[in-house]
């Protein structure tokens, strides 16, 4: 059996034997929400029904429709094929609850009218958690599918006021602190789109851990593509990222691009393969990196074929990922990546058995379309497809 398959099999009797611990370990995951309409753009109209058009198949097509209303205007019929919950944190937090864990949620999943009720697009989302705090409203995102990609166009104002001062205005602070504090793990997502949780940062750093760091105890974040935020402002989420990693121990998420990016700002001569045989080093190397820059627990990056990771106790490794070419859904892979990964983490896996979970959670997640239970986690590791062959 190799190396691979082993570690793999390892981590699947080590969440065999977590079943029973599992519950006994809470899990915090906050602060996003999103409703997500998948759209078609007509490109003719053959009758009112609801599938009477043909649509624009392709993103160079939509362009060229846009592109030709310049100086004059243009009238494109868009069609909602479906809406459904989304959000880094809801999708992270649904395949933790799958997986076993006790979680709350806290966050932007609340009704239009009431926000501090449950959004009705949520309720399958709130069956899988232990406990669920609306505190606004979902932001929206128009997705525009054609054949060759996605055009996502979106709207978080409803994100973008959530913050510590309004989760103290929500929840009570005596109650959020307490949240923060009985929790083993806390994830906290999207930090591009949500101006706010820097102040839950500094909130948890200054408020509910001020006095000695809690070493039980974990932080997960995840940037969310820092491609749209300046410079300035990676360089002071990472001031503060150092910082919070002295109340409670952080990992840092981050895909290839993303971690990319944080290394350019920090000046770091690493990351620079994309693909191929050497990829696996350089994500090795470049975890090793930006975790030393930083001066954090952990850091892990995930780029398709794979991930690496590297922590403050020097462990550091890469795991081959499980390769599909025919995946039956992508949008959400990385969320449950660092579900998986997190998982691990709790559960006092090793960095190479964390990274086995992490990508087999984000591999049966994109052939079943769906989260993996813990039943469907331990056979897909049990049985681990091959990896991606470069």
């Amino acid at each position: 059996m190799s190396d691979r398959n082993a570690i793999a099999r390892s981590a699947a009797a080590k969440l065999e034997r977590a079943a029973d611990t599992l519950r006994s370990l809470p899990v915090l995951i906050g602060f996003d929400g999103f409703i997500d309409s998948i759209i078609h753009a007509v490109d003719q109209r053959r009758n009112p029904g609801p599938d009477g058009y043909t649509r624009l198949r392709t993103i160079d097509q939509f362009a060229q429709r846009v592109a030709a209303a310049a100086g004059k205007s243009a009238n494109i019929e868009l069609v909602v094929k479906e809406d459904r919950f989304g959000g880094n944190g809801p999708l992270m937090a649904g395949a933790l609850g799958r997986a076993g864990a006790a979680v709350t949620y806290v966050g932007a999943i609340g009704a239009i009218e009431k926000p501090s009720e449950l959004h009705p697009i949520y309720g399958g989302f709130s069956a899988v958690c232990e406990r669920v705090v609306p505190v606004a409203p979902p932001a929206r995102t128009d997705a525009l599918e054609f054949d060759d990609g996605k055009i996502m166009l979106g709207r978080p104002e409803n994100v973008q006021s959530i913050g510590w001062d309004s989760l103290v205005a929500d929840i009570g602070h005596d109650r959020l602190v307490s949240m923060f504090r009985n929790s083993a793990l806390i994830g906290i997502v999207n930090w591009v789109m949500m101006p706010g949780v820097e102040s839950i940062w500094h909130g948890i750093r200054t408020e509910a851990f001020a006095d000695e760091r809690a070493e039980s105890k974990r932080i997960f974040l995840d940037l969310a593509d820092p491609t749209r935020r300046s410079d300035e402002d990676v360089r002071s989420a990472v001031r503060r990222i150092a910082d919070l990693d002295r109340a409670v121990p952080v990992t840092l998420g981050l895909n290839l691009s993303e971690a990319q990016r944080v290394a350019s700002v920090l000046g770091l001569r690493a990351l620079r393969v994309d693909s191929g045989p050497g990829l696996a080093a350089s994500v090795r190397e470049g975890a090793i990196a930006v975790r030393d820059s930083i001066n954090i627990d952990c850091v892990v990056i995930h780029p398709r074929e794979g991930a690496g990771a590297a922590d403050a106790r020097g462990n550091a490794a890469w795991f081959d990922g499980p390769f599909t070419e025919n995946p039956r859904l992508s949008t959400g892979a990385g969320d449950h990546f660092n579900a998986g990964f997190s998982l691990g983490q709790l559960l006092g896996m090793t960095i190479d058995e964390c990274l086995a979970l992490g990508c087999a959670t984000s591999g049966a997640y994109v052939r079943d379309a769906q989260s993996p239970d813990a039943t469907r986690l331990k056979d897909f590791l049990r049985d681990l497809p091959g990896s991606n062959p470069t």
